[in-house]
């Protein structure tokens, strides 16, 4: 049974930074991409962030770029969000998912809140 489980979230002044984790089991973790998607109140869940079974491709979200670091540890099996800079636009749930051989897997989400 494939599963993902977030870590990390709280709440955070702008400027802030958190790390956001993904734990996966229940399947080979370095057969998937990996990916961090949010979603704010009244919006549609979004693409934040992508990272390659190997790691050697990623990609941002123009307003993250710059700000967030996507990275894996496939000895671990858990993908990171580095996020510095926070920014009150940031508030969002944030959601994990990975893609292996074509099925899609979402984690429960953690909640990111930045405000002063």
């Amino acid at each position: 049974q494939v599963q993902l489980v977030e870590s990390g979230g709280g709440a955070v002044q702008p400027g802030g930074s958190l790390r956001l984790s993904c734990a996966a089991s229940g399947f080979i973790f370095s057969d998937g991409g990996m990916f961090w998607y949010r979603q704010a109140p009244g919006k549609e869940r979004e693409l934040v962030a992508s990272i390659s079974r190997g790691a050697e491709f990623t990609n941002y979200e123009d307003s993250v770029k710059g700000r967030f670091t996507i990275s894996r540890d496939n000895v671990k099996n858990t993908v990171y969000l580095q996020m510095n800079n926070l920014k009150p636009a940031d508030t969002a749930v944030y959601y994990c998912r990975a893609v292996v051989r074509g099925q899609s897997t979402w984690g429960q989400g953690t909640q990111v809140t930045v405000s002063s």
